[in-house]
Formats: structure tokens, C-alpha cells, sequence
């Protein structure tokens, strides 16, 4: 018997600790579209539409004969400049994991492709929150990553402590 009330616990706190981890969410930039400067897609209202937090995972599918993803500044995004990206990605299928919260903007490389609406402003907000944060008048640095990462380690150290004193209480842990 007492095996199986340690396989028990174990088992609440691997499910209590994994349960971060299929809370995010992954969207395929365009959706069926992908990433393309066609005109099929409005980017802005399409990011609009949607909820990121910290964790999710953007991907990016395109030709990569025709395209490319950089991640730009807001001056790089706003101007369509692709000279000093953060990051390029060119593969056609590529994966961005949602880090830090804040704006994080994207880019197509290509002549004429931003300024035909091939980009993309993703607004990264706090899981634990429905109010969206206020408009960033930073323009070069993104915000710090400890600040997400503390909160969404708070809210799982809750839910595990919740999980835990539930077990405790229904009388199985005796």
C-alpha cells in the first residue's frame, strides 16, 4: 500500500510540474496562408486576434526561395529596414519559442515584401493576466526575461501547492 501512495504523489507533482508546459500554445503565423507577401494575410489583425504568452511558439512557414524572417527592432520594423536584424531565420519552416514579455517584431528580408504588409508585431503578454500591458515607449531593448520567467514559475509553484495540500486533505496521504 505504500507503494502505491508514493506512486501517487509522484505522479501529482510530475503532473502538477508538466502542466506549464502544455499551457502554451502554438500558432502558425497566417495560418493556412503562412508567411507570404501575397496580400492574402493582414498580418496586424491576425496577431491581433490572438492571445501570446510567454512560452507559446510562432511558426513561420514559407518558400524560402522568396522569403525570410527577421526579427527586428521597433525602428527596423516600423522603417521595413532588414540591415540590422536581431535574428534571420530562412529554412521555410522555422520556430520562434515566445520568451519575454513585451513586443517582439518580424520582418520579411526581401525587396518590397515589409512594405507590402509582410510583417508582424506579436504583443507577448503575462498568463496570469488578462489586461495587456502598456504600450512600450522603449525602443531598443526588450523587456527582461526574469520578470516573465518569475511569474510563470510563481503560478506553477501555486498550482503544485494546491495539488499537493488537496492530496493531503482527501485522507490519501496517511
Amino acid at each position: 500500500m505504500a507503494f502505491d501512495k508514493s506512486m501517487v504523489i509522484f505522479f501529482l507533482i510530475f503532473m502538477a510540474f508538466c502542466r506549464g508546459v502544455s499551457m502554451a500554445a502554438v500558432y502558425q503565423v497566417g495560418d493556412s496562408a503562412g508567411w507570404t507577401s501575397m496580400g492574402q494575410v493582414d498580418y496586424q489583425e491576425w496577431a491581433a486576434s490572438k492571445n501570446f504568452h510567454v512560452g507559446d511558439t510562432l511558426v513561420f512557414n514559407y518558400n524560402n526561395h522568396f522569403h525570410n524572417v527577421k526579427q527586428a527592432t521597433q525602428q527596423g520594423f516600423e522603417a521595413c529596414n532588414a540591415t540590422s536584424p536581431i535574428t534571420t531565420y530562412t529554412n521555410g519552416y522555422d520556430t520562434v519559442t515566445l520568451e519575454k514579455l513585451g513586443h517582439i517584431y518580424f520582418i520579411c528580408g526581401y525587396p518590397g515584401h515589409c512594405e507590402a504588409g509582410q510583417k508582424i508585431d506579436i504583443l507577448v503578454s503575462s498568463p496570469t493576466s488578462s489586461l495587456s500591458p502598456p504600450p512600450s515607449t522603449q525602443t531598443s531593448e526588450p523587456t527582461e526575461p526574469s520578470t516573465a520567467s518569475s511569474l510563470y514559475f510563481r503560478y506553477n509553484l501555486y498550482w503544485t501547492l494546491g495539488v499537493l495540500l488537496a492530496f493531503c486533505l482527501s485522507g490519501f496521504a496517511y
